[in-house]
């Protein structure tokens, strides 16, 4: 019995092994040697989104970041930011995956492709899993830094159906100016995508996105059906027994 454990035992680890060389060790070989950008090289490139709000809220801005240049200043906000952001459950309601179907593409541009995660601030990966708002891969430049104080102060006020909770401990108490946690967070929704070739996400764009799907097989009306006369009609309802 003692020799049949020590099989088993032996069998099991084995197992074990195998099952992590197929399922973790062999995947990692592709992307063993991938390049992995760090926040402070993602920083390099600051969008014009991140002046204009160290110039809308100079005050705020130089509390939250001190005297230090933009490209340190955008490091430390998106680091704060993408902590808010995972923290404050965002990824519960937005995704941050372009995908293949429905009309995506036409929405919020080009399906997402691997080399946008090879960064710091892809860990872990914030796809999601579901839509309440929108896919958020894009927003970088959709929207003004204005739009989006309003958008965590009070939501319905810029969208009117949005189920979104307000965000009150992004501000300052005058209620207006967002504080360190607010800037950080809007920094980081503004850089989001922000190295893709924008869609415009409105009405006015809507030939644009026509365009890239078929126009649709116009089928000629149905002939209209003859009126009866009121004869035929009384004597669809019996006649005078009606």
């Amino acid at each position: 019995m003692e020799r049949f454990s020590f099989i088993f035992l032996v069998a099991g680890i084995g197992f074990f092994v195998l099952a992590f060389v197929v399922s973790a060790w062999i995947p990692m070989l592709p992307v063993k040697d991938l390049q992995i950008a760090t926040v402070a090289e993602l920083a390099s490139r600051v969008p014009i989104e991140f002046i204009e709000l160290r110039e809308e809220y100079p005050e705020a801005f130089q509390k939250a970041f001190g005297d230090v240049s933009d490209e340190e200043a955008l490091a430390e906000a998106l680091r704060i930011g993408h902590r808010a952001y995972i923290a404050e459950a965002c990824w519960h309601c937005h995704s941050q995956q372009v995908r293949h179907w429905g009309n995506d593409e036409a929405r919020f541009g080009r399906v997402s492709y691997p080399e946008e995660y090879h960064h710091e601030l892809g860990m872990p990966p914030l796809w999601g899993t579901r839509r309440v708002g929108p896919d958020l891969a894009r927003e970088g430049g959709l929207q003004s830094n204005d739009w989006h104080v309003a958008h965590f102060w009070r939501p319905t006020d810029v969208v009117p159906d949005s189920v979104m909770p307000e965000y009150p401990w992004f501000f300052e108490p005058d209620g207006v100016t967002p504080n360190r946690t607010g800037l950080s967070i809007i920094a980081y929704i503004q850089w989001l995508g922000s190295w893709n070739h924008q869609v415009e996400v409105n009405i006015e764009n809507l030939p644009a996105i026509d365009a890239m799907y078929e126009s649709p097989v116009q089928h000629p009306p149905a002939p209209a059906r003859p009126q009866p006369t009121a004869e035929e009609d009384y004597d669809d309802y019996g006649g005078e027994n009606y």
